[in-house]
């Protein structure tokens, strides 16, 4: 994680951003600490990152790398706002001894990748349509020797795959199907029959942004009646507030970089 110290909408690269609106530095810090407290509350390790000024941005911390059996794949972002964030990132891993492969192409970490160990034998799933490319998708595959399933997304308040679709367990995941193709929408269907699926409401309230451990899902506060559904499902919603980090185009996984041993 990494604290929004300097975090602010100084350009908007995401239909969330505004320019004009204003962001709360402060309040923003201290609901970012409440989230990192509540993942300490839950027995989870955090490591944090050093934010640098000139970067408002390095508080969405997972799209920064991508994590899989102690292998970094590295991001190279989209947009040049953001592209020294990657160096950050890259110097992180490198001091804690993790095997850091450098990209070549497009593609923004666990923004655009989620990992199920357990699914069909170890399976990542990868969205495109927006930041990430696809030629991304296949250097992840070769980087991390597992099976890489593209999702086309479709729609701009969906961005990445992080804000439509989260695993929350090792073989099931949560998603909206109107954020992806037609198409993407009839493999997701077949890969994962007993999915929980969430409606427009709380997509477009940053619910899928979310981070589960298999029973505990943390989740945005305004995404109600997806906290019942996972409840229903047998998991623990833990709901934070994260409204001014919502500004940026973030919630809960956006903040947070898993780091998969």
């Amino acid at each position: 994680m990494c604290s929004p110290e300097h975090f602010a909408v100084e350009y908007a690269i995401n239909p969330w951003m505004d320019v004009t609106a204003p962001v709360d530095a402060e309040l923003a810090v201290k609901q970012w600490d409440r989230l990192r407290e509540t993942l300490l509350g839950l027995g989870h390790e955090v490591h944090l990152l050093t934010p640098e000024r000139g970067l408002p941005d390095m508080v969405f911390a997972a799209n920064g790398a991508f994590v899989v059996d102690g292998t970094v794949y590295g991001a190279q972002f989209k947009h040049e706002q953001r592209a020294a964030e990657a160096a950050a990132h890259r110097a992180f891993y490198e001091e804690h001894g993790w095997r850091f492969i450098a990209p070549s192409e497009t593609n923004e970490g666990e923004g655009d990748f989620a990992y199920l160990p357990d699914a069909h034998g170890g399976l990542i799933l990868a969205g495109h349509g927006f930041r990430t490319e696809l030629a991304g998708h296949a250097e992840a595959q070769e980087a991390l020797s597992r099976p890489v399933v593209s999702l086309r997304l479709v729609d701009p308040r969906f961005y990445h795959l992080d804000v439509a679709l989260a695993s929350i367990d090792d073989e099931n995941i949560v998603y909206y199907p109107g954020a992806f193709s037609a198409a993407s929408q009839k493999v997701l269907a077949q890969l994962f029959p007993d999915a929980v699926l969430a409606d427009d409401e709380d997509a477009l309230a940053f619910g899928l942004n979310l981070v589960s451990d298999g029973l505990n899902v943390v989740l945005n506060s305004e995404a109600t009646r997806l906290a019942g559904k996972l409840k229903a499902a047998g998991y623990t919603p833990v709901p934070v507030e994260l409204a001014e980090l919502k500004k940026g185009g973030g919630s809960v996984k956006c903040c947070i970089a898993e780091l998969r041993h």
